[in-house]
């Protein structure tokens, strides 16, 4: 039999995912089904399933027993890090990509003439703002409360 807490968990991650094409495409127009694979934007996948996993631990076995305080204790350091770490390193991310224009403007030169550009850019949608990370966990705790109910 499937460890039905991982599997609530991993269907809210999943859910999230899936939820970023739709909201992608409200806020900009484009469909990008790169969404479903990428990490950032809305809503947090991240936080999703560590919400679901600590909601579905918390019907399931009560808010008192240490499944649910270590379901508790990675979900909160899982959002941290998404709303602060990880959003703060693409945040440096962007003026890292901004870098070789704003050197060669601040220099006068043409951007690109006078030095090799890097090739690759660093990925900058790598964290969440709060509210991406606040809907997340509403999502994971409405899937986690759902897989806590309807398990046997």
């Amino acid at each position: 039999m499937p460890n039905r807490g991982l599997t609530t968990a991993l269907v809210a991650v999943a859910a999230a995912q899936l939820l970023k094409v739709p909201w992608h495409y409200r806020k900009t127009g484009k469909w990008d089904y790169r969404k479903i694979v990428g990490s950032g934007g809305m809503p947090s996948s991240h936080s999703s399933g560590v919400t679901a996993l600590a909601t579905y631990t918390a019907t399931k076995f009560g808010i008192r027993t240490p499944e649910f305080a270590i379901a508790s204790m990675l979900g909160i350091v899982v959002m941290y890090d998404a709303m602060n770490i990880r959003r703060h390193a693409g945040e440096i991310a962007i003026q890292v990509n901004d870098l070789d224009a704003d050197v060669e403007r601040l220099a006068g030169h043409h951007p690109g003439i006078y030095h090799k550009r890097r090739k690759e850019k660093l990925k900058e949608s790598l964290g969440h703002q709060p509210g991406e990370v606040a809907a997340g966990a509403l999502l994971g705790a409405c899937i986690g409360l759902l897989g806590a109910l309807t398990s046997k």
